[in-house]
């Protein structure tokens, strides 16, 4: 149930947009605090360097190197415990909004965006302005029969009349990614391929805005949990703080009870003392499993904006899973996943170490979805984990190696990075002074040709991919594509790639070989300002290719393949000729 915020006074102006909002697709890599590094070290390009020699200016006054991920998260936890979400019409006016709600106390960030109806996030400068805003905001003018009476976060905005706003264009923070046409000619007019993997990483990676409502999303449902129990907290894993989340994607959560015991396990010396009394369970997983239901009907018959809840518990992972569509997000909750938080740790790791790293990640990533090679839809198919594993691994062949591999993270660590989960060694290092990175200034048009070259020609038949080591290394399963869980290390996490998806992610990687070859004998689409650039290097890779569907064999896959090749070179040839 939504609480209402009462203006008292109709409001005549539409809103402006939010303080907060962003011009062109440079800013959004400047805005993004807690992405610093995106540009700290030279990738090879000029352009690159210039960028990265001006953000190093910017953030030299917010700090000299990389925050670890859980300093992360506990600021991004705190700006979220003095935030508000709040239901707006959809022409409002901005300042009396800001001057309605700043009777409360300072605001120190607003946003607003589109979720089904306007909504905004206004982060205030301490908790207590919050206190007062839901002290003075009232229940519904509804029968109290009907509604069940539970304070939250999220309000609405009543008592405010759109109808004397002029009709003026509203900016609103985009919450998705661009589409991929779009994305297309954007790429098509810059002026290299490194500068195409820039644009589109900045194109679909998270804005601030974007995670600090992921944060908000998290602290709304920590609200319900805390009161069954009151120490726990809940922390967003995954794309959404690792660094190589898209716009769009879910947001993964962790229900973390481990805060409640931290410190209170006390080692008896003599005398009294007094512990909690505590219901016991069969298993570890039946306490899961547990808690998850009881998480899950609450947020099933109190939440906010909470619809479509599904408790699936009897899966690997057990897990909730909900539309939240105030924020628009699709949400999965599970607990007691302490590798998966690991792995977020390690990635968000790899990403700060070289600002390539998330480049290539997400340049490959937009490549797999374009051609189906990865689906939101469970199958075959090879998942975004996997991508980013085998351009990590890819990264660490490279010579010098742009990243470490994860044995010599371990080496690195201290005793207070020692973390044993089930039996798993998941220690590295997280001190990122402690890393020494060799020289290595391959351009990003180099990394993202030899790429596909490299794994056009893996010898998957035989090999498995192990970012542990670094190193091929000899395939313990018969299965098509294997690729070493890094801490649970039994496992494969690409066990359900079949024949023939391994066999098109191949041809595909032998297909972008060849036209990032080709783009090298041609020049950029021209025109910035032009909406009709010809697709080139890094924008022809996520045109419609024709290698064979999933079903068609081998030799008939290669032979489109080939002829495609053939017609996009004599189409080369044609443009060359008339431009000289």
């Amino acid at each position: 149930m939504r609480r209402f915020v009462s203006f008292g006074t109709a409001m005549a102006s539409s809103i402006a947009v939010c303080g907060l909002h962003m011009t062109g697709g440079r800013s959004i890599i400047n805005s993004t605090k807690w992405v610093k590094t995106l540009f700290r070290r030279d990738v090879g390009t000029n352009a690159a360097a210039a960028q990265g020699e001006a953000l190093r200016k910017e953030e030299t006054d917010v700090q000299d190197g990389p925050q670890s991920l859980y300093a992360v998260l506990a600021e991004r936890q705190e700006q979220a415990e003095r935030s508000v979400l709040i239901s707006c019409l959809s022409k409002t006016s901005e300042k009396k909004f800001l001057k309605y709600l700043s009777k409360h106390g300072e605001i120190n960030k607003h946003f607003f965006y589109e979720s089904y109806g306007m909504y905004a996030v206004v982060e205030f400068a301490s908790r207590e302005s919050v206190s007062a805003l839901m002290e003075d905001a009232s229940f519904p003018s509804v029968s109290h029969e009907s509604v069940v009476p539970f304070k939250s976060r999220l309000l609405s905005l009543r008592g405010a009349s759109s109808a004397d706003s002029p009709h003026g264009s509203q900016l609103i923070q985009s919450q998705t990614s661009m589409p991929i046409n779009e994305l297309i000619r954007r790429l098509s007019r810059e002026d290299s391929v490194d500068q195409q993997v820039i644009s589109l990483t900045e194109a679909y990676q998270l804005t601030d805005e974007n995670i600090r409502l992921r944060f908000l999303v998290c602290s709304l449902l920590k609200d319900i949990t805390t009161a069954y129990f009151p120490e726990c907290t809940i922390k967003p894993f995954g794309s959404s703080v690792n660094g190589f989340g898209k716009l769009g994607c879910d947001l993964d959560m962790f229900l973390d009870l481990d805060a409640i015991t931290k410190g209170k396990n006390k080692l008896l010396k003599s005398g009294l003392s007094v512990e909690f009394q505590m219901k016991g369970a069969n298993s570890e997983r039946a306490v899961t499993q547990s808690v998850l239901s009881v998480i899950g009907e609450c947020v099933d018959q109190f939440g906010p904006g909470c619809v479509g809840v599904q408790k699936i518990l009897n899966a690997r992972c057990p897990l909730v899973r909900f539309a939240h569509q105030p924020s628009g997000f699709q949400c999965d909750l599970t607990a007691n996943n302490r590798v998966a938080m690991k792995s977020t740790e390690l990635l968000y790791l790899y990403g700060e170490l070289d600002p390539r790293v998330r480049s290539l990640v997400f340049t490959v990533r937009c490549w797999a979805r374009a051609h189906g090679i990865t689906s939101s839809i469970p199958g075959a198919w090879i998942t975004n984990f996997s991508l980013t594993v085998m351009v990590l691994f890819f990264l660490q062949r490279r010579s010098p190696p742009i990243i470490p591999t994860l044995n010599h993270l371990r080496d690195l660590a201290g005793p207070e990075d020692t973390s044993v989960i089930e039996g798993n060694d998941c220690t590295f290092v997280s001190d990122f002074s402690r890393i020494q990175l060799q020289v290595n200034t391959e351009t990003l048009e180099k990394l993202i040709s030899e790429f596909f070259e490299f794994y056009a020609s893996f010898a998957y038949s035989r090999m498995s991919i192990d970012i542990r080591k670094g190193q091929e290394q000899n395939k313990p399963q018969v299965t098509p594509l294997h690729i070493q869980n890094p801490f649970e290390t039994s496992l494969n996490i690409s066990k359900n790639v079949n024949a023939a998806q391994l066999d098109r992610f191949v041809a595909l990687c032998q297909e972008s070989t060849w036209l990032l070859q080709q783009s090298e004998a041609t020049t950029s689409g021209g025109d910035a300002s032009s909406d009709t650039a010809t697709p080139w290097g890094l924008a022809t890779l996520l045109l419609p290719s024709q290698v064979a569907g999933v079903k068609s064999n081998k030799k008939r896959r290669q032979k489109q393949t080939s002829e495609r090749i053939k017609s996009l070179l004599e189409s080369l040839k044609q443009n060359n000729q008339q431009k000289s």
